[in-house]
């Protein structure tokens, strides 16, 4: 079994929560994209922008990966989507750290998200087939994703 550590390296024991999920299946782009959002909300505001992403009622900013996509107009941003089941994996995270901050004795209603991160994992190498007896790989890309909230 693997041991996976954290991307962030100013955790201080006393006043953090962190949490993380490993290697599931939801799409890195729009696991970024969702992940540069959310840093600096508090968790609160995390929440509440997760469930209406999940609503389809907030559309999330797409700054990179925004080729082809189609134009917004409503929020004041031109690219964006929903993505529903990378939110769903956020705010699931977002429960486990809220449950660690009241084991730890924080409020977690006063605690903003200091590192938030989706960054691709392992790959799972896959083969279609196509004619003439050819394959061509298809590989599906593991996401790890982390949360880490401090208290303000």
């Amino acid at each position: 079994m693997p041991e996976f550590g954290y991307s962030f390296e100013d955790y201080m024991e006393a006043s953090d929560a962190r949490g993380s999920l490993r290697e599931v299946d939801v799409s890195p782009k729009e696991a970024r994209e969702l992940a540069v959002y959310l840093k600096g909300m508090t968790m609160d505001r995390a929440r509440q922008a997760l469930e209406e992403v999940i609503s389809m009622k907030r559309l999330i900013p797409f700054r990179r990966y925004n080729l082809k996509m189609a134009h917004h107009s409503v929020e004041g941003f031109r690219t964006g989507k929903y993505p529903v089941k990378a939110a769903k994996l956020f705010l699931k995270l977002l429960d486990n750290i809220e449950s660690v901050a009241d084991y730890k004795g924080l409020d977690p209603s006063k605690m903003v998200l200091v590192h938030v991160a989706a960054y691709p994992g392992r790959k799972l190498k896959r083969n279609i087939p196509r004619a003439f007896g050819r394959s061509s790989p298809r590989n599906k890309v593991l996401v790890h994703l982390e949360i880490v909230a401090r208290a303000i």
